[in-house]
């Protein structure tokens, strides 16, 4: 029992249970019940790292994500994050991070990692970045897949949150830990992996009901759903992450002009 992590689990429990959330939790018996491991997820919703530690009950584990470090520092979640041991990313410079998730996982926690980095508008697997499988070869613990289907329903990118009670039905699959060597081609275990959450995505996909009408917004273009292709979602992300770069350069360029007006004093 962790003094703040156990409580916000059971928090979490009983919101999901007052929003009605239906969740069927597949291969959770493949979460070593020991021992450190890389759970790489996919990511659809802004509460997967929320769903994800579910599938890891069972084992009685505990998951410390790697989360964007602006959570960190958010006065409510801040305190939480920091308590629940999750890890901090800076992605202008994620060194101190990667640090900090190799000693987690060597000191035999399950460490939780989003190798798509951001959210998927398209709902189908973007590219992996191949840090998980740099972290797994270097602390020697295996890469442990995750899927989830269904998180999108409750709040995703770009479309409203629904928050209340909507008995949206979650699919959580645990596959088996995959064995990764020190010197293993972390280029070609990121491939192996992704080869092995598309399989198990492709079954959740076709174990959930089906979605029709409104909600065909949250199905792959792919699987006649009106969801964004994964073309069209790259060309969404790379406008967004433009922007914020316009913008950051923007805040910079204003703070630095300001500092230069002080320094310079009053004008007559």
């Amino acid at each position: 029992m962790e003094p703040v992590y156990t409580p916000v689990i059971s928090f979490a429990r009983a919101l999901f249970a007052a929003q009605g959330l239906k969740f069927t939790i597949l291969g959770d018996e493949n979460v070593p019940t020991h021992g450190g491991a890389v759970m790489v997820i996919n990511h659809t919703g802004y509460f997967d790292f929320a769903y994800a530690g579910l599938a890891a009950q069972k084992s009685g584990r505990l998951v410390r994500f790697m989360a964007k470090d602006t959570v960190f520092t958010h006065r409510i979640s801040g305190p939480l994050m920091r308590g629940m041991k999750h890890i901090p990313v800076d992605r202008a410079a994620g060194a101190g991070s990667y640090a900090a998730a190799v000693a987690a996982l060597r000191d035999g926690e399950i460490v939780g990692v989003f190798p798509e980095a951001t959210i998927s508008r398209s709902f189908e697997l973007k590219d992996f970045k191949n840090g998980a499988a740099r972290m797994a070869a270097e602390a020697g613990v295996p890469i442990l897949p995750l899927v989830i289907w269904g998180s999108q329903r409750v709040w995703t990118k770009g479309l409203p949150r629904r928050l209340g009670r909507t008995n949206v039905p979650i699919i959580l699959s645990v596959g088996e830990p995959i064995p990764v060597a020190a010197d293993a081609d972390v280029n070609e275990v990121t491939a192996r992996y992704k080869a092995v959450m598309a399989e198990m995505l492709d079954v959740a996909r076709a174990a959930y009901e089906p979605l029709t009408g409104p909600d065909l917004k949250f199905l792959p273009a792919s699987l006649g759903g009106t969801a964004p292709t994964l073309a069209e979602a790259t060309r969404l992300d790379r406008e967004e992450a433009a922007e914020r770069i316009r913008k950051r350069k923007e805040e910079r360029e204003k703070k630095a002009a300001a500092e230069a007006a002080k320094k310079a004093g009053p004008t007559a």
